[in-house]
C-alpha cells in the first residue's frame, strides 16, 4: 500500500524536524473499528511500525485515546517508550483521582436503563466518562433513537463527545486538542504529526499549525490537511515515516 503523494512529501519534510511529536488515536486508526471495544486488537504491523518511529532520536510517540489508560494499554498490548493520554486528555500520563467517580457512576445509572432496553447496545463506563455504543444494534432507527434519548437524558453541563455510532458523555471538559497542545509545550516540539479518525480528533486537527501534519483516517469532513483510507494505510504511513527518520 502506498502513501498519498501529498502526504509522502509532507512526511519527508517533517522527518528532519526535531524534536518531533508523533501522536495517534487508537480505535479506527491503529486498530480497525469493531463492535466490542474489548476486542479491538491492533492492525497487523501497527505495533512494529509504531516502535520503529519511537526508536528514532528526537522523536516522541504518544497514544491519545478516549479509552481509559489501563484499558488502552491492555487492549493494544503496546509496550515501549510511549506517552499515554487517556480519557480524551483527562488522564495525562496517569490515572484520574477518585473525586469524579461518583458523578460518573450516577451518569451510568441514568443511562443504563435506556441502553438495556435496546438489543445490541452497549454501555461502557470509563474513568472519566460513560459511552453509549450502538455499532451492534441491528435496527438503525433504534440506534439513532437511543443516541438521541441518551443525549436528552444527561445533565447539559456535562461534556458530550459524539462519535461514530457512539455518544460519550464526560464528567470533565478535557479534550484531545488541549492534551496534545500541553504535551507539545512540555516537549518543546518543532512539529507534530497527528493521526485520528473521529470527531473528537478534530480538536487536535484544529490546534495544529502550518508546520504540522494532521492526518484524517477514513471518510468525513475534517480540519486535517491529509487523509488516508484505513488502519492498513496508517501502518504504511508509519512505516514510511520510520524509513525517513532512520
Amino acid at each position: 500500500m502506498t502513501v498519498p503523494p501529498d502526504l509522502a512529501t509532507a512526511l519527508a519534510g517533517l522527518a528532519g524536524r526535531r524534536p518531533l511529536l508523533v501522536a495517534t488515536d487508537y480505535d479506527g486508526v491503529l486498530s480497525p473499528l469493531v463492535g466490542d471495544p474489548g476486542a479491538a486488537g491492533p492492525a497487523p504491523g501497527a505495533a512494529e511500525a509504531l516502535a520503529r518511529v519511537a526508536a528514532a532520536d528526537g522523536v516522541t510517540v504518544a497514544l491519545v485515546s478516549g479509552r481509559g489508560l489501563e484499558d488502552l494499554q491492555a487492549v493494544s498490548g503496546f509496550s515501549g517508550p510511549y506517552r499515554w493520554i487517556g480519557s480524551h486528555g483527562a488522564e495525562f500520563d496517569g490515572p484520574l483521582t477518585g473525586q469524579l467517580a461518583g458523578r460518573r457512576d450516577a451518569l451510568a445509572e441514568t443511562l443504563a436503563p435506556l441502553v438495556t432496553a435496546v438489543p445490541g447496545a452497549l454501555l461502557e463506563v470509563k474513568p472519566a466518562s460513560v459511552a453509549v455504543h450502538v455499532r451492534q444494534v441491528a435496527d438503525p432507527g433504534a440506534a439513532t433513537a437511543l443516541l438521541a434519548s441518551a443525549d436528552a437524558a444527561v445533565d447539559p453541563s456535562l461534556t458530550k463527545k459524539p462519535g461514530k455510532a457512539v455518544l460519550e458523555v464526560a464528567v470533565t471538559d478535557a479534550d484531545k486538542g488541549s492534551a496534545v497542545t500541553r504535551l507539545r509545550g512540555e516537549l518543546g516540539t518543532a512539529a507534530v504529526v497527528y493521526l485520528g479518525d473521529d470527531r473528537t480528533d478534530e480538536d487536535v486537527f484544529r490546534s495544529l499549525g502550518p508546520d504540522d501534519a494532521g492526518i484524517k483516517v477514513g471518510e468525513g469532513e475534517t480540519a486535517a490537511r491529509y487523509r488516508v483510507a484505513d488502519p492498513d494505510a496508517v501502518v504504511a504511513t508509519l512505516r514510511q515515516l520510520a524509513d525517513l527518520l532512520s
